[in-house]
């Protein structure tokens, strides 16, 4: 008997889910940072057993739109919520359970949920319990469990409880494979990593990147990105005085991109002001927002 299925990870901004999936599966897919949004694509990872397929989906945390981009970013939660065989609900400790706060499709769901209350590190269990309590009464027909994605407690316990949930099926996928996204996704997305972490204020939710070039020789892989900003101040901040910003953003990218590859790569950044991108249609089809 094989089973396979798609579960899909969906919650407010930071609660973990970048964290979990990566941990669930082994490898580094979703960047991660202490900023909100961080997330802003549907990223499919697969861990793979002998007798089972599990097909992650990390989602952008749940938020009121504010602009196209962050619509569109909504546009792949609904979907998570009606193409899943299992839904995991995460929340994570300091989050105070309301039901005024999950929406509508969620709470009418008859797809299987698994509440995670994740960051249980930083709590005492007396008010983990607490909290399990109250999400009980929101979410009365799912499994509970308490984990802490960043110090892998818990997490096999998950795996496994997914898998007992998991429909009989045959793989989706290949065994061999581990997503369904490019090599120039991942390199956009680490790229922007960095400038999560490196600039602070409104500058990195203002930032895309297109990846234009990556030619692949015997001994480098050379690699061309654009950083698209929607003001020229902005992009005055990303390069930095005598260009020490973006040199940094390129080096600590660069090493990423690296590992990620597992060969030498020559990283050249650009920066572009392009005004509204993020509520400009082709553009948010061009960086995949749009199907």
């Amino acid at each position: 008997m094989h089973k396979a299925g798609f579960v899909n990870i969906i919650g407010k901004p930071n609660a973990g889910k970048s964290t979990l999936m990566n941990a669930l599966v082994g490898e580094k897919l979703s960047i991660v940072t202490p900023k909100a949004q961080t997330t802003r694509h549907r990223i499919i990872s697969i861990l793979n057993g002998v007798d089972y397929q599990i097909v992650f989906s990390d989602t952008p945390g749940i938020i009121e739109p504010s602009y196209k981009m962050q619509e569109c970013m909504m546009t792949f939660v609904e979907e998570a919520y009606k193409d899943a065989d299992i839904l995991i609900f995460l929340a994570d400790t300091s989050e105070e359970p309301d039901i005024k706060n999950i929406p509508a499709d969620l709470l009418s769901t008859k797809i299987p949920i698994i509440l995670v209350l994740n960051k249980i590190d930083l709590s005492e269990q007396e008010t983990v319990e607490k909290k399990l309590r109250k999400w009980q009464t929101i979410f009365p027909n799912a499994k509970q469990l308490a984990i802490s994605a960043l110090r892998n407690f818990n997490v096999n316990s998950l795996t496994s409880l997914i898998v007992e949930l998991l429909p009989e099926n045959p793989p989706y996928y290949d065994k061999e494979t581990l997503t369904d996204r490019s090599q120039r996704f991942f390199i956009s997305e680490i790229i922007r990593e960095k400038s999560l972490l490196l600039y602070h204020k409104e500058i990195p939710y203002c930032v895309e990147i297109d990846v234009e070039e990556f030619k692949e020789d015997e001994k480098i892989i050379r690699i061309s990105a654009i950083i698209y900003v929607v003001r020229s101040s902005q992009k005055m901040i990303i390069i930095g005085e005598g260009g020490r910003a973006i040199k940094r953003l390129g080096t600590d990218a660069r090493k990423d991109i690296e590992e990620f590859l597992g060969k030498k790569v020559f990283l050249q950044l650009f920066v572009k002001v392009q005004k509204n991108w993020r509520d400009n249609t082709l553009l948010l089809k061009k960086f995949g927002y749009i199907k």
